[in-house]
C-alpha cells in the first residue's frame, strides 16, 4: 500500500486508495460496507466523532480502511 490520499467520488459512491477502487454500500446513516470488485472487504462506521474501518479479510488493511473511512465521511459531511 502506498501513502496517497484517498480520492472520493460521491456520484459513483466510490473511494480510490492505495491502488484499489472501493464501492461504498450504505447500511445505515453512519455505516457502510466496503466492496472491492463486488466482494465485501470490510466496513466503515462513523461513531462518537471518529471514522473507523474494520477489515474482513486479507485484501485490505485496517489502516487503509480507516483512511477510506476518514475521507468518505469527510466528503459526506462537506456535501451536506
Amino acid at each position: 500500500m502506498n501513502d496517497s490520499l484517498p480520492q472520493v467520488d460521491l456520484k459513483s459512491n466510490t473511494v480510490t486508495h492505495a491502488g484499489f477502487t472501493f464501492a461504498m454500500r450504505q447500511l445505515s446513516e453512519d455505516s457502510f460496507t466496503v466492496l472491492h470488485e463486488g466482494v465485501p472487504v470490510g466496513r466503515v462506521v462513523y461513531t462518537f466523532g471518529a471514522a473507523n474501518g474494520v477489515a474482513e479479510g486479507p485484501t485490505v488493511t485496517e489502516d487503509a480502511l480507516t483512511a477510506v473511512a476518514e475521507a468518505w465521511f469527510a466528503a459526506l459531511d462537506a456535501d451536506g
